[in-house]
């Protein structure tokens, strides 16, 4: 367990591995200031939990939040055998029992944006709010161009900083193109480091998959936030989820596909009104 002390009172962040379904999590849980409704975070893909440290930083203390590794990524071993998104969605439900949350809140991003509508669709009843961020319908989506694609094939990126830095303009868009160094710093800054299967697994999760036929259905209070300079998710992708997801917000910041992070100080306050609306 780790602790760090705020105005008004103490932070703590509790470090841990659970055992669901035949999968070993790494979690993390930031108690909140105060008694509500915890936010849940899906991270992208070859990610760790430990890339959305800033974004968890710049939140509204009073809003507990769970983070996870998904299975053969960051600190959680690899999966024994392939998954989709319906399988680690009950997976992530099981989870949050286990954590003692009957209900609770959704933010994904990315590849993480596609678990976090699949959770809604399977756990209506638990998913009290959903928020999407720099992500699209899975499949059926307006698609990047194949530069881009090819280069998010492989984890090279998380294991090359280097490499990192090469592509961050061209991958992320946004403030990274004046600082493809920050890409470097928040790739590289993790704790843990997943495998190549586990990346591999994390695609072909997602492969067939889309959202495009449910989104009329969902029937949570949505958020959408894009970047207006997203080269992995064009922001056509956030205007169609807009129209076909009952009465949900469209917010469109000034950045790129790492936005969350790197924008967290403007973002993270307007996630927080939504989610205490």
């Amino acid at each position: 367990m780790s602790a760090r002390s705020s105005e008004g009172g103490a932070v703590t962040t509790e470090l841990r591995s659970i055992t669901v379904l035949g999968h070993r999590i790494r979690v993390s849980v930031r108690r909140g200031t105060e008694p509500g409704t915890p936010l849940l975070l899906c991270n992208g893909i070859g990610a760790s939990l430990d890339l959305l440290q800033p974004f968890v930083d710049a939140l509204d203390e009073r809003i507990e939040v769970v983070r996870f590794d998904v299975p053969g990524v960051g600190g959680s071993p690899d999966p024994k055998v392939p998954y989709n998104f319906a399988a680690l969605a009950a997976v992530v439900g099981r989870l949050m029992t286990e954590l003692g949350y009957e209900r609770y809140d959704v933010l994904g991003i990315s590849w993480g944006g596609g678990l976090a509508q699949q959770i809604a669709f399977q756990s209506p009843r638990r998913c009290r709010r959903l928020v999407l961020v720099s992500t699209a319908m899975g499949s059926l989506m307006v698609p990047a161009h194949p530069r881009v694609l090819r280069k998010m094939l492989t984890p090279k990126r998380y294991r090359d900083p280097g490499y990192a830095e090469s592509v961050a303009a061209e991958l992320y868009g946004g403030r990274v193109r004046d600082q493809p160094t920050v890409a470097r710093r928040l790739l590289h800054n993790q704790l843990r480091m997943g495998s190549r299967r586990g990346y591999w697994l994390q695609l072909l999760a997602g492969a067939g998959w889309s959202s495009l036929p449910g989104l009329p259905f969902i029937r949570q209070p949505t958020l959408i936030l894009a970047g207006d300079d997203d080269p992995i998710i064009p922001l056509a992708n956030a205007r169609i989820m807009r129209r076909l997801i009952p009465g949900a917000q469209l917010h469109i910041y000034p950045d790129g596909h790492l936005g969350l992070v790197t924008s967290a100080d403007e973002l993270a306050p307007r996630i927080a009104e939504f989610l205490r609306a």
